[in-house]
């Protein structure tokens, strides 16, 4: 099993980009891919793009298929997640501050 290479998360990469590149280095073409997610290939293609959204299962799927961490990927959807929430508000960065200590409270 790869980790995902700190050249490619490092420099703020998306979730899709970063399936691209992790794709493209182990030489997989876009339907070989699409085919084990059971999805067809122009949603692949815009997945890598930030056209369309993987879901959470996809997610999995592609840790699984591109054998890379199945944890360091679905940090990076969730991020890139809670940057479609939270990239227009001004508040962002206190409202990351405050959901950390909420999140804290929890465990």
């Amino acid at each position: 099993m790869t980790k995902i290479d700190k050249s490619i998360t490092g420099n703020m990469r998306s979730f899709g980009e970063t399936v691209r590149s992790l794709r493209e280095k182990k030489e997989l073409l876009l339907r070989q891919v699409a085919a084990e997610l059971e999805v067809d290939t122009s949603f692949l293609s815009k997945m890598e793009r930030n056209e369309k959204k993987a879901s959470r299962q996809q997610v999995g799927k592609l840790a699984e298929v591109l054998e890379t961490n199945q944890n360091e990927l679905l940090t990076l959807w969730l991020s890139d997640k809670l940057l479609d929430i939270l990239s227009e508000e001004k508040e962002a960065y206190n409202v990351l501050k405050l959901t950390e200590q909420r999140l804290k409270q929890t465990k």
